[in-house]
């Protein structure tokens, strides 16, 4: 079996070319790795809406790089100004719009994952700062070329922090599970490379650990109803040469009474500013059992995960999808079909159950209030601590 950082090295999902954005078709694994180019904000949209690429920190690249394509779009239905010069007020007008247009748009995708209106806030205000700052005379040309080269360097940008961040999750959750000694844990859905730029959040340690040569045992919920573990993780765990154990969503509170795991590892994808945590439906469960048996309940999330105009988790938009996600599986019906569902995406863990937060710039414990603002703001604050 490979191993070490080759064994490791994860894969990428989301990807920018010439010839537009290229994501991994996530609907189709475990059973085939396609890759496909989304070339219009609409593709984007509906990649996000039919989770082709889903997890927050994917989301908010995918976005980013769709208001990208809505400039192209918006060019290629018009004339758009490619000499040098400062442009006119129309054609500045029309690219805002362009940008504004494509933003709303791409909103609308999903709710609760914060990384969304994240990435597309900071693709607005790269918009306005290169129409409105100047960008618009730099390399010996103006107007709209201009404008939209800075758009895809905030996008380009966007996509490499993230990839740095991750890492940056991993080293210090790698040091919190040497800590433990752990040699095997716990995780729900998929916050793994697939989720991200490359690395992960949740599975970030795990990767970092395996190039330091240390291979821990991942037990994998199958995270019903659309089966992210099983299908996802799993996945790519298995493709990385890591040792990997898919258990029911009902085994959990068995793995962790016969103590096998040291340790929970989650993703989030919206954290309140109290710590109340959003993420895959079946956390909330998750976290009470590993209080319950005394193992630790980590959250590895970025910064931009926090969202410090939610006060708590009650106020975060939970996602409800469709009743076929629960009345089949894998497109076979598991229960009568008119059967009443109800079909959250997410749940919210409350923050006492939250051991701590694995963060890029270091370790956020009790009470998490101060460090989570200190994390969102930029600068570490508060109870921030490395590992």
């Amino acid at each position: 079996m490979v191993t070490g950082m080759e064994a490791a090295e994860p894969i990428r999902p989301v990807e920018w070319t010439e010839e537009g954005l290229v994501i991994v078709d996530q609907t189709l694994l475990p059973g085939e790795l396609r890759r496909r180019w989304l070339r219009s904000v609409e593709e984007v949209y509906a990649a996000i809406r039919r989770l082709e690429v889903r997890g927050a920190p994917a989301i908010g690249i995918a976005a980013a790089f769709g208001v990208v394509l809505g400039v192209d779009e918006a060019a290629r239905g018009g004339r758009a100004g490619t000499g040098g010069g400062a442009a006119g007020g129309p054609e500045r007008e029309r690219f805002l719009r362009a940008v504004e247009a494509a933003a709303d748009r791409l909103a609308k995708a999903r709710p609760t994952a914060v990384n969304l209106f994240w990435a597309l806030g900071r693709m607005r205000r790269r918009a306005h700062r290169a129409v409105l700052g100047g960008d618009d005379r730099r390399d010996g040309r103006g107007g709209w070329a201009a404008w939209r080269q800075a758009l895809l360097e905030e996008a380009l940008a966007i996509l490499e922090e993230d990839r740095a961040l991750c890492l940056a999750i991993g080293e210090h959750g790698a040091g919190l599970l040497e800590e433990l000694g752990a040699d095997a844990v716990l995780t729900h859905c998929n916050a793994g490379s697939l989720a991200t730029a490359q690395y992960g959040t949740a599975l970030a340690p795990v990767y970092v650990l395996a190039a330091r040569g240390r291979r821990l045992r991942v037990y994998v919920d199958e995270s019903r109803p659309l089966l992210q573990g099983a299908r996802l993780t799993a996945w790519e765990l298995e493709r990385a040469g890591l040792p990997v154990t898919l258990i029911a969503d009902s085994a959990a509170a068995t793995v962790l009474a016969r103590g096998w795991v040291q340790a929970v590892l989650v993703g989030a994808d919206r954290v309140a500013a109290n710590g109340d945590v959003a993420n895959k439906v079946g956390t909330y469960p998750l976290a009470v059992l590993a209080r319950r048996h005394g193992v630790p309940f980590f959250v590895a999330l970025p910064s931009s995960t926090v969202d410090l105009e939610t006060e708590t988790g009650e106020g975060i938009p939970i996602e409800e999808r469709g009743p076929e996600e629960v009345r089949t599986c894998a497109g076979q019906p598991v229960a009568p079909a008119g059967v009443e569902v109800f079909n959250p995406a997410f749940d919210v863990t409350p923050h006492e159950l939250v051991t701590a937060f694995i963060t890029e710039r270091g370790v956020i414990r009790p009470p998490f209030a101060e460090g989570l603002r200190g994390l969102a703001g930029g600068a570490a604050a508060g109870r921030l601590h490395p590992s």
